[in-house]
């Protein structure tokens, strides 16, 4: 009989590990594919700021960093600035319904922060949009948006009519700016922009988010920038690209065209010591360090990324993650 009942507690044993290691994994998966949250000081706000991408420049797709897409989510609005390539399936991963899409922001016109303009609009449409969508950025946003409605007209033209959805190119509202200032304002939220460094691009742009609880600014492609640390001055969040000049010198000995990146990376981009230098300079609350320069070198660590920027910056400092959630 004890035999009987010893097999029995084995069994029941046994099954009890496989439950629970069946749930384990289940867990696992599920909060792989949920956004992880980091509280920033002053955080358990109502405003949410989400790392769509982290990846740096348009030369490598990097499993684990997206290119460079930030996301603000204001009294349920979805505000994007930038729109990399597959920033549509970030905000799917983000757990971001596509139809909450109202306002995008581009910071500059090169292709790691614009291709997927229209594309992030389009499918927000073809999940069932029907609100208006406001674009904001430096010339030739105008242009840009116009050429997308040429390019995929016969697509949108067919979906009209075989799909009933309202015309696309009626809800899109294009605006460009090309000076610094106030950008657009609601009853949410106030955004404003800076001019900062990144030639040869002169229309180069920063932005920054006055939501009711809190203040986040977005740095876009930069040198370092006077006009940034203004802009940012006293901001809860700052969101700001980073350089780290070890890395570049490895990148550059595995490139062709070597000589002429060194001049434009180390022109147009932050030093990790210069991103401190800039967050100490405006007394932000949190630096987040985003848009990796470069995002492929898996021999950087943590504390490699830290080290230039805590030499200079002694508050809260954040390494930037795919859908990390601040």
């Amino acid at each position: 009989m004890s035999r009987v009942v010893s097999r029995r507690s084995t069994s029941i044993a046994s099954s009890t590990r496989r439950q629970f290691l069946a749930g384990a994994i289940a867990l696992a998966l599920v909060t792989a594919s949920c956004p992880r949250r980091v509280l920033a000081r002053g955080g358990g706000s109502r405003t949410r700021l989400i790392l769509l991408g982290t990846g740096g420049g348009p030369r490598v797709l990097v499993p684990g960093r997206a290119k460079p897409a930030t996301l603000l989510v204001i009294n349920g609005a979805a505000y994007v600035v930038d729109c990399g390539s597959g920033v549509t399936q970030q905000l799917v991963k983000a757990g971001v319904a596509l139809t909450t899409l109202r306002y995008v922001f581009i910071t500059h016109h090169h292709s790691d922060h614009n291709l997927d303009y229209g594309n992030v609009m389009y499918n927000a449409w073809a999940a069932g949009l029907r609100t208006r969508i406001d674009a904001y950025g430096p010339p030739p946003l105008k242009a840009m948006t116009d050429a997308y409605w040429q390019l995929n007209r016969f697509d949108i033209e067919t979906r009209i009519a075989d799909e009933g959805r309202p015309d696309l190119r009626t809800l899109v509202a294009a605006h460009e700016f090309d000076q610094a200032g106030t950008v657009m304002q609601n009853d949410d939220v106030k955004v404003s922009a800076a001019r900062v460094f990144h030639p040869p691009i002169a229309q180069s742009y920063a932005y920054r988010f006055d939501a009711k609880d809190r203040s986040v600014v977005v740095s876009g492609d930069t040198g370092y920038s006077q006009e940034l640390i203004v802009l940012a001055t006293g901001a809860d969040v700052l969101v700001h690209e980073v350089m780290h000049l070890g890395g570049v010198e490895s990148l550059l000995k595995r490139v062709p065209n070597a000589a002429t990146l060194r001049v434009n990376l180390l022109r147009h981009h932050t030093s990790t010591e210069d991103v401190g230098r800039v967050a100490a300079a405006a007394g932000v609350k949190t630096l987040v360090l985003t848009h990796f320069v470069p995002a492929d070198d898996s021999t950087l660590t943590d504390a490699m990324w830290l080290e230039g920027v805590r030499k200079h910056f002694a508050g809260q400092v954040i390494l930037g993650q795919d859908l990390l959630e601040i």
